[in-house]
């Protein structure tokens, strides 16, 4: 007898957001991903995809796995920003239910979403939208989710799901396998599963810079799940533990253990305790020291000066558009330019205005570039320096390595800039925001990473899995400069996260 052609939804609406960044408005994610129906299946198709690694998996996972029937609805998602505004997102879950009404009854939906998002008026948009899909579809449809690892985990996220998939990588390079996970999981509730998840969140927020998946206490973290969820492979299906994405200031804030058993919801819940104790246990860990800005600038001239020294990468960690930082601090490279540093690739600073000037002078003008000239915020200074204009470029590119392998990114009118003279400082200009994770920020315009002495880099994490050919841990420095994503926690004015917490509050306690 043939398979039944199950019926599944498809639909995200993705973005971390970081409360104390401007609000996340409908042109950018129009701007940066917002397809609706049947382009949503077929850009998944695709060798190269627009689309977040993950819903592409699932798709191709599904046609490799039985037939099936996609009902594309929704896909929206911009680069980490502030809160989204609240009239957008409640358009976005508007058309979502309206199209599962219409294309009831459904077997299935699935969910691409990040799960640190908060709306302008709502501090728990994941679950709204969660919860809205299934009062649409009924109790019966197979619900499934990928979420990124910083996600923030409600229990209203928790009951409105069958099974929560988060990432299990920092640098995040298993999207792929999460989104074929969910596929598979998807496919065994078609024969009859019905899993049951638990949920446990502690008290501890650890700093961005702490959670690392190769090594540390949140990679030994998920090492340990990961293998208490083979040993119980009869009764569990799946462990996540979310680290949590502090700057989202939310209640719902904390490291969050969420554990999926094939039909036993004690069974999930005493794995989940078990998982969260552990963390607890180790929470002094979950600290991590930084480079001043002044020892980084030593340090790019220490390797300048002695070719026999490794070259080095430096984290700009205060202002990373991978978290919500606005890309155009100006902290990092000014203190570079007065210590004439050579040998520097910097990127990618954010300037659609230096950038279009760039374009018009064209390649070889000497000029006097200024940046952020738009506009100053409080961290986003003014800052002046002669250059010349060495290579312009479209912006349009494939990722090579990492975060963003095999993805189309779109930077807009691009430019690389020299300052100092040749074998001074090159930075990177672009006019779409995004984090500088792949190599091919600075290989669009020709430039080796291999001819750098020093590489500095508008990221906190991800660049680490970009950049690993050149760069391992021992060469990686995390920079302490000023910005709206600083791993110094105490610098924020906190206004929604639970208190106490871990490690904002030393003495605060936990009893599983």
């Amino acid at each position: 007898m043939p398979q039944q052609s199950k019926r599944v939804a498809l639909c995200g609406v993705i973005l971390e957001s970081n409360a104390f960044s401007p609000v996340a408005r409908e042109q950018d994610f129009r701007a940066a991903l917002y397809m609706e129906g049947p382009e949503i299946v077929t850009e998944a198709r695709q060798a190269v995809s627009r689309l977040p690694r993950e819903m592409a998996a699932f798709v191709q996972a599904m046609d490799a796995t039985g037939p099936w029937t996609p009902v594309p609805l929704l896909l929206t998602g911009c680069p980490p920003w502030g809160p989204i505004e609240g009239g957008f997102f409640a358009r976005c879950v508007a058309r979502i239910v309206a199209g599962l009404r219409a294309e009831a009854p459904l077997d299935g939906v699935y969910i691409a979403n990040h799960g640190a998002m908060v709306a302008t008026d709502d501090g728990d948009p994941d679950g709204t939208l969660m919860a809205a899909i299934r009062e649409a579809v009924g109790t019966d449809a197979a619900m499934v989710t990928t979420l990124d690892l910083h996600a923030n985990i409600s229990a209203r996220m928790v009951a409105a799901t069958d099974a929560i998939i988060g990432y299990q990588t920092n640098p995040h390079v298993d999207q792929v396998q999460r989104g074929e996970e969910a596929a598979l999981l998807m496919r065994q509730m078609f024969f009859g599963m019905r899993p049951r998840q638990a949920l446990v969140r502690l008290p501890l927020v650890p700093p961005s810079t702490t959670l690392l998946t190769a090594a540390g206490p949140y990679g030994e973290l998920i090492d340990y799940g990961q293998r208490r969820s083979r040993e119980l492979a009869g009764d569990i299906v799946n462990v996540s533990v979310f680290g949590n994405f502090a700057f989202s200031d939310t209640p719902k804030n904390g490291l969050a253990v969420v554990v999926t058993a094939r039909a036993d919801g004690e069974k999930a819940a005493g794995l989940a305790t078990e998982i969260a104790a552990r963390a607890w246990q180790n929470r002094a860990a979950f600290r991590r020291e930084m480079m001043t800005i002044g020892d980084a600038v030593d340090l790019a001239a220490a390797v300048a000066n002695e070719p026999q020294r490794p070259a080095v990468i430096f984290s700009d960690a205060g202002d990373n558009p991978g978290g919500g930082g606005e890309g155009r601090t100006t902290w990092l490279l000014a203190a570079l330019a007065a210590a004439s540093a050579s040998g520097v690739y910097y990127g990618a600073f954010f300037d659609p205005e230096l950038a279009a000037e760039a374009h018009g002078l064209g390649e070889g003008a000497a000029f006097d570039a200024v940046f952020n000239r738009a506009g100053e915020t409080e961290f986003c200074k003014r800052f002046e320096a002669k250059a010349r204009v060495l290579r312009l470029s479209d912006g349009e590119m494939v990722g090579r390595l990492g975060i963003y392998r095999n993805r189309l990114m779109k930077l807009g009118p691009s430019a690389a800039l020299e300052f100092g003279g040749t074998g001074g400082i090159i930075v990177i200009v672009i006019s779409a925001r995004q984090q500088t994770a792949d190599p091919m920020f600075f290989e669009m315009f020709g430039l080796d990473i291999a001819q750098a002495r020093s590489v500095c880099v508008k990221s906190r994490g991800h660049f680490r899995a970009g950049f690993a050919p050149w760069f391992p841990s021992g060469q990686v420095f995390e920079v302490d400069t000023a910005g709206l994503t600083s791993p110094v926690l105490e610098r924020f004015q906190w206004r929604n996260l639970p208190r106490p917490v871990y490690p904002l509050d030393p003495d605060t306690t936990w009893t599983p």
